[in-house]
């Protein structure tokens, strides 16, 4: 079976103790960012179909993973999700926004 996907780190370990063979290969930086984003996808898509909250641990682990190779570490990002949270705010008022219209200017 043909996969060319990204695992964990543990996956051909486990593969090959199953008794199967696990072909792999180590990514360079693009083809890594490239599966990363693509992992993220498959993981949210897994998520929105069960509302598992297995699938959104692995969303973490994809975001953190992406971070990092971007050169953004767990806690600078943790900060920087906070800093965000206390200028605008997070989500647990679960507001809605309809629709703006904008203002008519008073001459003055």
């Amino acid at each position: 079976m043909r996969y060319h996907k990204l695992v964990r780190d543990k996956i051909p370990e486990i593969i090959s103790r199953s008794g199967t063979t696990a072909i792999v290969h180590g990514a360079n930086s693009e083809e890594y960012r490239e599966k990363l984003r693509e992992k993220l996808q498959e993981e949210v898509a897994e998520f929105l179909a069960s509302g598992d909250p297995e699938e959104l641990a692995d969303i973490l682990e994809v975001l953190f993973a992406l971070a990092e190779h971007g050169g953004v570490s767990r806690e600078s990002l943790e900060q920087i999700r906070a800093r965000k949270a206390e200028e605008r705010g997070a989500f647990r008022e679960r507001i809605i926004l309809e629709e703006t219209h904008e203002q008519e200017k008073q001459c003055p």
